[in-house]
């Protein structure tokens, strides 16, 4: 995959796709092949950090102690004490709250007491903190850095069958940047393959609402 292939599909996917009152996100999706999304050894999930942002406000909730609570509250979205751990355990509650952010991030000497608390509803969802996202600190941490860097982060993952999909940008965004990010994600899911570039059959890019327009696939006359 290069550059000006890339390019080349982002217009297309542009021009194929009906204008609408709102900025329409511009999703990336890879066609898998080769793997078996039933094994957990085969399963994709990793956390990537863009070089640009997505234009999506990436929401982040901390689970912390007293020693981070300040902090906390100061540099994320929501801030959530130990000591209020047990409204979560009405299940419509934890839910409510996963649905509502895109990352936690966990303090590190209370994360079995909220792997007890949270770790049944945010399980099955993905969102139990994650300590190779970065999401596990310790009592002393900064977490302004942490906030910021996770506003460019995004998550792929394989679910029931073997597609990854991600938002890589907004239609407003310059395709430049739009390009850079879908090669990150590309060269990213690379090294999660077992077979690298012999695991993926087709990439696609599409807007909301549009059509998806196949990267690599020279328009008709060239």
């Amino acid at each position: 995959m290069n550059k000006e292939d890339i390019l080349e599909a982002l217009k297309k996917a542009k021009e194929i796709s009906p204008k609408r009152n709102f900025k329409q996100s511009i999703d990336l999706i890879f066609n898998l092949k080769g793997i078996n999304v039933k094994k957990s050894d085969q399963q994709i999930n990793a956390a990537i950090q863009l070089n640009y942002p997505t234009g999506k406000k990436v929401s982040v909730c901390a689970l912390v102690g007293p020693e981070l609570a300040g902090k906390a509250k100061e540099s994320c979205d929501e801030a959530i004490p130990m000591d209020d751990f047990s409204k979560y355990a009405d299940k419509k509650l934890a839910k409510k709250l996963a649905d509502k952010h895109d990352f936690f991030i966990a303090q590190a000497n209370i994360m079995a007491k909220i792997a007890t608390d949270f770790g049944r509803v945010f399980g099955p969802k993905g969102k139990m903190p994650n300590p190779k996202f970065g999401c596990v600190v310790p009592p002393n941490a900064n977490l302004k850095p942490l906030y910021e860097k996770l506003q460019k982060t995004i998550i792929i993952r394989t679910k029931n069958d073997p597609i990854v999909q991600c938002m890589v940008g907004k239609e407003d965004i310059k395709d430049e940047e739009v390009a850079d990010n879908i090669l990150t994600v590309y060269n990213t899911l690379l090294h999660s393959l077992p077979s690298e570039k012999h695991n993926i059959r087709s990439v696609y890019l599409k807007l909301t609402m549009g059509k998806p327009a196949k990267i690599g696939e020279k328009a008709k006359g060239k």
